[in-house]
C-alpha cells in the first residue's frame, strides 16, 4: 500500500539526518569572557581587601600586645622597687652604716662604695631624658623628639631579687654580679649591717648566728626608649640597662614599637604612705625650687603613673596619623606618618616603701 500524505511526511522527518550543532558566535564568546573577567575582578578585590584587613588586624594586635607588655614590665618592676630582703632603708632614723646621699647617686656606677648610699633611693628618674650621667655609656641611641620637653623619660628602679641565690629556682652566686647580704645576728658587730658587693662573699649570719644570711642579687634597672631594636632596624624600642654577667652595665632590648615613656611620681610629704602631690620631675619639685630637696623627694615617691605610647611596627597603607596623644603632663603629635598608635597607662603603688609607712 503506497505511503502518502501525513504518514509520508512523518517518515521523511524521522529518517532525515540530524542537523549539525552550531557553535557560539563571536559576540556570545566576548560577552562570556567579559562576565568572567568581571567575576574574577570581584574575587581579586575581595581577596585583596581581606588580605589588607587581615594584615592591619595583625599589625594592630601586635601593637596592643607590645604596648601592654611594655606597661606590664615597667609596672611589675616599679611595684617591686625598694625590696631589699631583710633590710629596711626607708625609715629616716634607721642607720645602714652609711648616710643618706647628699646628691642623687649615679645609677650606672660600678664602684661598690657608691652602691650603699643609693639603697636609700628605691626609684629615680630623668624627666625628658635629661641629666643621665655620662657613665651610662651603654645607653646608646636614646630617642629624642623635635620638642625637647617631650623627650621620653628615663626610669631607674633599685631592688634585689625575691629569691636567694643558690636556693631552688634561683641561680647560684655569680662572682661578677652584685649581691646584698644582711646580718640578722644580734651578736655580730659588722661595720655595716649588710654587705653589698660582687659575689657578696662575706658570711653574715641569720638570727641563729650560725646560718649564713641569704644573698640576693642587687638589681639596678634603667629603662629608656631607643631608636633601634638591636637587630639593625630603626624601630623605637624599650630597652633596659642592667648588671651583666661580666660585672659591667649592659643593655637589653625589651619591646619593639614603644615610642614614648612618661612617668608622674606621687610624693608622700606627710610620711603616711599615701601620695600628697604628683610631679613629672621630683628632682625639681616644687617648681622653681632653689635649692631643691631632690634626694628627699625621690625617697618620698610612693606611687607612679606610667604612660606608654606604642605604635605599629609597620606603616598602614593609605593612613596618616593626625592625632595628638596625651601622656599625663606631656602631649605629643601629630606625627603625620602612616603608623597607628595607642596610649597605655597604669597607676602603680610602690608597695615596699609605701607599705613601710602604712599605719594600722
Amino acid at each position: 500500500m503506497p505511503v502518502t500524505g501525513f504518514k509520508q511526511s512523518f517518515i521523511r522527518r524521522v529518517v532525515s539526518p540530524p542537523r549539525r550543532m552550531a557553535g557560539l558566535s563571536l559576540i556570545e564568546l566576548m560577552v562570556a569572557v567579559a562576565l568572567g573577567l568581571i567575576i574574577l575582578a570581584g574575587l581579586i578585590t575581595v581577596f585583596v581587601n581581606s588580605s589588607a584587613a587581615r594584615n592591619e588586624i595583625e599589625r594592630t594586635s601586635r601593637q596592643i600586645e607590645n604596648g601592654r607588655y611594655a606597661l606590664e614590665i615597667l609596672s611589675d618592676d616599679l611595684r617591686l622597687a625598694g625590696f631589699f630582703g631583710e633590710m629596711n632603708p626607708a625609715v629616716a632614723n634607721e642607720t645602714l652604716g652609711v648616710g643618706v646621699p647628699g646628691a642623687l647617686p649615679d645609677p650606672c656606677s660600678t664602684t661598690v662604695a657608691e652602691w650603699g648610699p643609693a639603697l636609700y633611693l628605691h626609684v629615680q628618674g630623668y624627666h625628658n631624658g635629661s641629666g643621665l650621667p655620662l657613665t651610662c655609656t651603654a645607653a646608646t641611641n636614646i630617642k629624642t623628639n623635635a620638642v625637647a620637653t617631650t623627650n621620653p623619660d628615663i626610669v631607674v628602679v633599685r631592688r634585689v631579687r625575691a629569691c636567694a641565690a643558690g636556693v631552688a629556682g634561683c641561680e647560684a652566686v655569680d662572682p661578677d654580679k652584685p649581691y646584698l647580704q644582711v646580718s640578722l645576728c644580734a651578736t655580730e658587730s659588722p661595720v655595716t649591717p649588710y654587705v653589698l658587693d660582687l659575689g657578696a662573699a662575706s658570711a653574715l649570719k641569720l638570727k641563729d648566728c650560725g646560718t649564713d644570711a641569704a644573698r640576693r642579687q642587687y638589681l639596678v634597672n634603667i629603662y629608656y626608649i631607643s631608636t633601634d631594636n638591636e637587630a639593625g632596624s630603626s624601630v623605637p624600642t624599650l630597652k633596659r640597662l642592667e648588671f651583666m654577667a661580666d660585672g659591667t652595665i649592659g643593655r637589653t632590648a625589651l619591646v619593639e614599637g614603644i615610642e614614648q615613656l612618661n612617668v608622674e611620681y606621687g610624693i608622700d610629704t606627710d610620711l603616711d604612705g599615701l601620695p600628697d602631690a604628683y610631679t613629672a620631675d621630683p628632682t625639681n619639685y616644687p617648681a622653681g625650687c632653689s635649692p631643691c630637696a631632690s634626694v628627699t623627694n625621690w625617697r618620698n615617691v610612693m606611687t607612679a603613673r606610667v604612660f606608654v605610647l606604642a605604635r605599629n611596627i609597620e606603616a598602614s597603607p593609605g593612613y596618616t596619623d593626625t592625632k595628638t596623644y596625651n601622656l599625663g603632663s606631656v602631649t605629643v603629635g601629630p606625627f603625620n606618618d602612616g603608623y597607628r598608635r595607642h596610649v597605655y597607662a597604669s597607676l602603680v603603688r610602690l608597695v615596699n616603701p609605701a607599705g613601710r609607712r602604712d599605719t594600722p
